[in-house]
């Protein structure tokens, strides 16, 4: 009796081909794009999917929705300059002159959009509450043997433990032996400078290291096996240089021009968000909760 996959019209060799499952790769799916407009004005089709080049997304009908807001929101600030007769001669930018319908944007939003200045105690507050980013990264001069071991080697890891275990007694009694141990046992090229890593930043190592170095002082070796992913380590912290913090004079007026820059960004997202509450915006919903314009 034939199975459920069977078609009774096929002879033997067809229906063992129609059985194989298809290799085709089926064509990509047009991104579907719904009539534009604002105000009456079309955004067209075409000009919506050539914007699209210019917005990565995940997958391309973000790339199409994201195209079109821009496309609404250049739209939007076209025609309110029309409106207040606003025209500028266009400049030249780096990546090529401006066009006469950018240079009445920006015209437009100097003109319209009020951009607060940044405070000298602003941005003071600022830098008080954000030190670290104005902090360079400690730096560490430290030598290691490591004794490897892979996550998933039990056994081998065990064994790695205990002989870092070993060695770490014997350094405990005979510290200047650390070069010739390292030589010796550390399964890491940089025994053949007695374990030397050179000078070690954020991020140089893995965390399980980086935390062990953050705790020790100068001078001082681990008491235990430090361990990570490529097995155990035992670390002598040579030296550590602390960061040092850059004096307010020195950043204030990067931290100005960030707070107002800051402060352009959300001016200009409300002023756009005012034209379109007033506007006939169809085929896109630009004020919906994830609309870059809703804070």
């Amino acid at each position: 009796m034939a199975n459920l996959y069977t078609n009774p019209n096929l002879n033997e060799g067809a229906q063992a081909d129609a059985d194989l499952p298809s290799t085709k790769v089926p064509p990509k799916s047009k991104p579907i794009i719904t009539d534009v407009s604002v105000n009456g004005v079309q955004i067209s089709e075409q000009d919506i999917l050539a914007e699209a080049q210019n917005h990565p997304a995940e997958n391309p009908g973000q790339a199409v929705q994201a195209a079109a807001r821009a496309l609404v929101v250049r739209e939007l600030l076209l025609q309110q300059a029309k409106a207040l007769n606003i025209e500028a001669a266009p400049e030249q930018m780096d990546d090529g002159s401006e066009t006469p319908e950018d240079a009445a944007i920006r015209e437009l939003i100097e003109q319209e959009v009020e951009i607060p200045t940044a405070s000298k105690d602003e941005c003071q507050r600022y830098y008080e509450n954000n030190r670290t980013r104005f902090s360079s990264e400690p730096i560490y001069e430290a030598s290691h043997i490591l004794f490897a071991a892979g996550s998933e080697q039990h056994t081998a890891r065990s064994i790695a433990k205990a002989r870092a275990h070993d060695v770490i007694k014997l350094l405990q009694d005979k510290p200047e032996a650390f070069a010739d141990l390292a030589l010796e046992y550390s399964a890491c090229p940089s025994k053949e400078t007695g374990g030397n890593l050179g000078q070690l930043t954020k991020g140089s190592t893995v965390s399980e290291f980086e935390k062990a170095l953050q705790s020790m002082h100068a001078g001082q070796m681990t008491g235990e096996p430090v361990e990570t992913k490529f097995g155990y380590h035992i670390i002598f912290l040579n030296r550590k240089i602390e960061g040092n913090t850059l004096p307010f004079e020195h950043v204030e007026e990067t931290i100005r021009a960030w707070l107002e820059a800051a402060s352009w960004s959300k001016a200009v997202s409300q002023y756009i968000t005012i034209l379109a509450g007033s506007a006939e915006i169809k085929g896109i919903d630009l004020l919906g909760s994830d609309s870059p314009l809703v804070q």
